[in-house]
C-alpha cells in the first residue's frame, strides 16, 4: 500500500502507478460518491493537480483528468456540481502543509507536459499556473509552491462554466479511456421509462404509460445494440430539459425534442437522478468505445429480444395505438433483424 491522505468524504491512496480514490458511504457523503465507492486513476490519466482555498476553513486538492481519459467525466461534459466532482479532495486548513506536500509529490508523478504547453504561455509549472495572477492570493506562489487556483474557480469568477479538462487544450487528449467505467447501477427510472444496460451489448428503454409521449408508445419499447451507437448525450437532471439520448452511428434524422425521440429518456423532478443516470451513461459510453475496437459479430438482435418487441407491438396494435399498416411494416422490420 502507498501513502494515504484522508479528507472529507474521501481518501486518496498513492500507489506506484495510480491514484486510488475511496469514497465514504456516510449519510452526509454526496450520493454520487457512494455509488462510485472506489476509483483507480492511473497517473497517465491526469493532466494536472492544484491546491486552492475551499469553503469554511478548508482547502481543496484537485486532480484534473485528461480529456478522453475518464468515461464518467466525458459523459458529464462539465455539468457536475463542484461538490460532486470525484476528483476533488476537501481537507481542513490545518492540513494545508500536508496537502501541499502531496500536491507536489503527485505532480512529480504526472506525465511531462507537451512542449506546446510552455509555448502557449503556461510555463513549466503546469497548465494552470499562468492563471495565478487572477487569484488575488499574492502571485504564483500563493500556497508556498506551484499551487494556484484551479481553472474552474477562475472561470466561475469571470462568469464562465467550469472546465474540468485543463487550459485551452494544452494537455494532449487520451487516445482511449484509462479509467474504468462505473460498474453500476445498470438501470434507472426516468420520468417516461426505465433504462437498462446489460453491461456489454444492449441498452433498452421500457416506457411508462404515465409519462411516455404518444410517439414513444407508437414506437414501442426500444432495444439498442451498442454496436449501432456512436455516443451518448447526457443532460443533467439538475437542469430543465434533462435527458439521456443514445446517438445512432448512422447519423440519421431524429426528433429535436428528446420527449419525442424513442432513443432517449427524459428526466424530471425525482427521476433520473445524477447518481443514478450519470454512472449509467458512463458505462454505456465506455462500451461504445470498446465496441469500436472489437470484431463485428454476425447478427445484432437475439430471437428473444425480437419476440418481445413483436409482442409489445401487438399490444399497441390491439389497443388501437398502431394502425394495421404500421403494425405490418414494423413487424417485418423486426423479423429482418434476425
Amino acid at each position: 500500500m502507498g501513502d494515504v491522505l484522508a479528507g472529507i468524504h474521501a481518501a486518496w491512496e498513492f500507489e506506484s502507478d495510480a491514484l486510488v480514490i475511496r469514497f465514504e458511504r456516510g449519510i452526509r457523503t454526496p450520493k454520487l460518491y457512494q455509488v462510485l465507492r472506489e476509483r483507480r486513476v492511473p497517473y497517465e490519466a491526469l493532466a494536472s493537480v492544484t491546491l486552492t482555498p475551499g469553503k469554511r476553513g478548508t482547502v481543496v486538492l484537485h486532480a484534473v483528468p485528461r480529456p478522453g481519459a475518464d468515461p464518467l467525466m466525458e459523459a458529464a461534459a462539465g455539468q457536475l456540481k463542484e461538490g460532486s466532482d470525484p476528483y476533488r479532495l476537501v481537507l481542513p486548513t490545518d492540513r494545508e502543509t500536508l496537502a501541499e506536500y502531496y500536491r507536489d509529490e503527485l505532480r512529480a508523478l504526472l506525465p511531462p507536459e507537451p512542449e506546446a504547453a510552455g509555448a502557449a504561455g503556461h510555463g513549466a509549472g503546469g497548465p494552470y499556473d499562468g492563471l495565478d495572477a487572477l487569484d488575488g492570493h499574492g502571485g504564483p506562489d500563493g500556497h508556498g509552491g506551484l499551487g494556484g487556483p484551479d481553472r474552474g474557480g477562475v472561470l466561475d469568477a469571470l462568469g464562465g462554466a467550469e472546465d474540468p479538462y485543463g487550459a485551452g487544450g494544452a494537455v494532449a487528449p487520451a487516445e482511449r479511456f484509462l479509467v474504468a467505467p462505473p460498474s453500476g447501477p445498470l438501470s434507472f427510472k426516468a420520468y417516461d421509462g426505465k433504462a437498462s444496460f446489460d453491461g456489454r451489448a444492449e441498452v433498452s428503454f421500457r416506457w411508462f404509460w404515465t409519462g411516455a409521449s404518444s410517439e414513444k408508445w407508437k414506437a414501442g419499447d426500444q432495444t439498442f445494440s451498442v454496436r449501432d451507437l456512436c455516443g451518448i448525450e447526457w443532460r443533467s437532471p439538475d437542469v430543465f430539459d434533462g435527458h439521456l439520448r443514445l446517438l445512432a452511428r448512422d447519423g440519421g434524422p431524429r426528433p429535436t425534442q428528446p420527449d419525442h425521440d424513442p432513443a432517449s429518456v427524459v428526466f424530471g423532478l425525482g427521476y433520473g437522478l445524477v447518481h443514478e443516470s450519470l454512472p449509467f451513461a458512463a458505462a454505456v459510453l465506455a462500451a461504445i468505445r470498446s465496441s469500436d475496437r472489437a470484431p463485428v459479430p454476425v447478427g445484432s438482435r437475439t430471437p428473444g429480444a425480437v419476440a418481445e418487441r413483436i409482442r409489445h407491438l401487438g399490444e399497441l396494435h390491439r389497443a388501437g395505438l398502431v394502425t394495421d399498416e404500421e403494425f405490418s411494416t414494423k413487424k417485418a422490420e423486426l423479423l429482418a433483424e434476425l
